[in-house]
């Protein structure tokens, strides 16, 4: 079993319920072991669209990262996510961010995440679960990496929304 991050993103629906939904359906191929608080949070790029809700998750899988994107991609379909523009709305969006401390670059998979150093809606909830995490390429921690963010406005921790 390796340590891995995941990321869970969803603007379209029952937005809390799609995590909730995302979340339940993980086991038995990843073990969920930390949740993040939920947090609402304006989309980026492509900014006519609903706001998101985010958050990010610790577990562990014994899928090889290949198998575990293709896990995560089927998982997004049954929920019930559909093609659009990049960066469009989704039902759900899952992101593997770590894998153990995995360097990794083929054509379909990048780990860590390339973007998310430059994410609040990521880095936000991954430091209230992991600040102390190394990058592996830049050797900084999360906890340096979201010191590092120009701005953190527009993440808005749900409290009322809880998984």
């Amino acid at each position: 079993m390796v340590n891995i991050y995941l990321a869970l993103g969803t603007n379209i629906g029952n937005r809390l319920a799609n995590l909730r939904q995302a979340v339940e359906a993980l086991p038995p191929s990843v073990i969920v072991n930390t949740t993040s608080s939920v947090y609402e949070t304006a989309p980026l790029y492509v900014t006519d669209q609903p706001n998101f809700l985010n958050m990010v998750l610790a577990g562990q899988t014994a899928l090889s990262p290949d198998d575990l994107l293709v896990y995560l991609k089927t998982l997004e379909t049954t929920i019930g996510r559909q093609k659009t523009i990049r960066y469009g709305p989704r039902k759900i969006d899952l992101d593997i961010l770590f894998y153990d401390q995995l360097i990794l670059e083929t054509p379909t998979l990048q780990i860590p995440h390339p973007r998310l150093v430059e994410r609040a809606f990521v880095l936000t909830p991954l430091l209230e679960i992991a600040p102390d995490l190394p990058h592996p390429q830049l050797k900084q921690t999360v906890q340096e990496l979201h010191a590092a963010l120009p701005t953190t406005d527009g993440i808005m921790h749900q409290r009322e929304a809880s998984l």
